[in-house]
């Protein structure tokens, strides 16, 4: 049985493979700065924060909608080719930003990645844009604002990554009822490089429906409690968890805890090329480590696709499709 899968935590700029990259900064007239890549070509990074500005150098290449278009159509083809029929991606227009570029041209791009992708593979995309935590509140709201005053079908959401440690989350309570109040649901990284404070938090100050990571929720059962009770689903992404040595190894990862105390839990890649993961490993992973069988893996891309942001219609001919 091949396992139809979805996803719903996936960072557009961090799907890039290494390949891509250097073809990209090729295509820019751009030299990669020394060190991006280890010996054997693969990101190279030891802590989070490497992480992070790993991957914010591999981003820097992204410098026009074709960019966009060719990192958006690349992912989703891979995606297609593990049988995945449904992936949200998470844009950063403050890393397009960076790069130079606007808001329309980032999302321009993206969209024809969406659509050529859909046509080419049958495989649906839609996009979360984020702000990033660790470059504030105001920057938050600006990129809330871009986002409301160019509307767009497959923008279906609004969420927030970087620096977990970073800040408040009622620091960006303006930025996301903005998204909110404009029909965007919502999400928020919490509970992965930070505690259950982070997601209690996230909870208490942000109207968002579905969380990332919040694989520390485990820590807490009142916790665990409020999620049920809240109808909250968690994107949890177990390959990044251990390349971040958030857990030692797959035996001491809270997956099946959560999923059996009765949380919504969806599998994903997060970053994939950065932790030598994707959508098809997640799902191998949880076959092979957390021994779910294929009715149990069907049922997670079930519970992703039902508590994804796309449109009911959507939402309802890939529910048809399992």
């Amino acid at each position: 049985m091949m396992v139809l899968k979805a996803e719903l935590h996936a960072h557009l700029e961090g799907t890039a493979s290494p390949d891509l990259v250097k073809r990209l900064a090729l295509r820019n007239s751009m030299n990669l700065p020394d060190g991006l890549f280890d010996t054997e070509g693969n990101y190279h990074w030891t802590t989070f924060l490497e992480f992070l500005k790993a991957y914010d150098l591999a981003s820097a290449v992204i410098k026009t909608p074709l960019d966009y278009r060719d990192v958006t159509y690349e992912y989703l083809k891979q995606c297609a080719s593990e049988n995945a029929i449904y992936v949200e991606v998470m844009s950063s227009p403050d890393h397009a930003a960076m790069a130079g570029m606007g808001y329309q041209d980032h999302l321009d791009g993206i969209v024809a990645g969406i659509e050529d992708a859909e046509r080419d593979f049958g495989i649906v995309g839609r996009i979360i844009v984020t702000c990033v935590r660790h470059l504030g509140p105001e920057q938050a709201v600006d990129v809330a604002k871009q986002t409301i005053a160019a509307p767009h079908p497959f923008v279906v959401g609004f969420g927030m990554g970087g620096d977990e440690n970073a800040h408040h989350p009622s620091d960006f309570s303006k930025a996301f009822h903005i998204a909110h109040d404009a029909g965007l649901s919502c999400n928020v990284h919490a509970g992965e490089m930070a505690g259950p404070e982070s997601i209690i938090a996230a909870l208490d100050h942000l109207p968002v429906k579905r969380i990332g990571h919040c694989v520390r929720s485990i820590e807490d059962p009142d916790l665990i409690s409020r999620l049920i009770d809240e109808d909250i689903t968690l994107e949890v992404c177990p390959g990044s968890n251990i390349a971040l040595g958030v857990y030692p190894d797959f035996d001491a990862h809270p997956f099946l805890k959560l999923r059996d105390a009765g949380c919504k839990v969806t599998l994903s890649s997060d970053d994939p090329p950065f932790f030598h993961t994707s959508i098809g490993n997640e799902y191998t992973i949880a076959s092979r480590e957390f021994n779910l069988s294929d009715q149990e893996l069907v049922d997670v891309t079930k519970c992703s696709i039902e508590n994804a942001f796309a449109d009911q219609a959507t939402i309802d001919k890939l529910l048809a499709r399992l």
